[in-house]
Formats: structure tokens, sequence, C-alpha cells
């Protein structure tokens, strides 16, 4: 198991998606709302190495955000 140890994965967790110009994107300044194709009650997608690989929700408590895995994600093959 120690071999484990020195792999890297990484771990992206995504609240939703959007589509936007390039200008837009740079006219945004600090506090800018950018409007995603998901709302609270979604389950967020967990990625590994851009492979999903479960959903989840996000909860905060004691000032920490945390990501609770609901639901792993197989893929067929």
């Amino acid at each position: 198991m120690s071999t484990l140890d020195n792999i890297e994965v990484d771990i992206t967790v995504e609240l939703g998606a959007t589509t936007m110009p390039i200008h837009h994107l740079l006219r945004m300044g600090r506090g800018a709302v950018i409007e995603l194709d998901a709302t609270e009650h979604d389950p967020l997608k967990i990625y590994a190495n851009s492979t999903l690989i479960a959903k989840g929700e996000v909860n905060v408590e004691e000032g920490h955000l945390r990501v609770f895995v609901t639901e792993k994600v197989f893929r067929l093959g």
C-alpha cells in the first residue's frame, strides 16, 4: 500500500456550469455573479483526474466547507 501514497489525484468538485463569451468574462469585476445550470438542491459532481466518480452535497460546519459523497458513479465497460 505504500506505493499508493505517492500517487497524485486531482479532485474537482463542480457546483454547476455555464457557457459565456470570453469578453463577458473579461468585463466581470469583484462580486460579479455567474448564473449556473444547477440549483442548490442539485447534487455536486465530483471528478478525479477529469473523470466523474461521484455525486455529493455541500455543507458548511463550524466555518468549514465540506463535501459529502452521496453516490458513487460507476462506468460501464
